[in-house]
């Protein structure tokens, strides 16, 4: 493990809020001055291959990185963006029901929940309220 890598790892695992890896960047910049964006990236690469991170892609141009490599839910906000971990079991038997219904071998499953985040709705009543 290099020295890159294990910042990176350190970063991911220190912090639940799904960061980029521009925020990624950053931090790793505040241990590492040199370090490249490219490093980070291709960093990123291989930790996510070795099973060590989980890389979420939103269809967005940019990915979000998550420190805990476990499949496990998360729930997206849609005024913000906050990405939060889900404490919910897996549900294995959506595996086995997708391969019953013709799907072929799954491999794993990822599921996002998508909402208004407590803190979005907060501030929603807070507007109302001065409106």
């Amino acid at each position: 493990m290099t020295k890159q890598k294990k910042v990176i790892l350190d970063i991911l695992r220190n912090t639940d809020t799904h960061p980029t890896a521009d925020w990624i960047y950053a931090q790793a910049r505040k241990i590492l001055p040199d370090i490249s964006l490219g490093t980070v990236y291709r960093n990123l690469g291989v930790l996510k291959e070795a099973g060590e991170i989980m890389e979420l892609n939103y269809g967005s141009t940019y990915s979000r990185y998550d420190g805990n490599p476990e499949n496990h839910y998360h729930c997206v906000c849609l005024e913000c963006g906050r990405i939060t971990d889900l404490d919910m079991p897996v549900h294995q038997e959506l595996e086995k029901e997708a391969e019953a219904s013709g799907c072929g071998k799954i491999l794993y499953h990822r599921l996002e929940f998508y909402s208004i985040c407590p803190e979005c709705q907060q501030q929603k009543l807070q507007q109302q309220k001065n409106d």
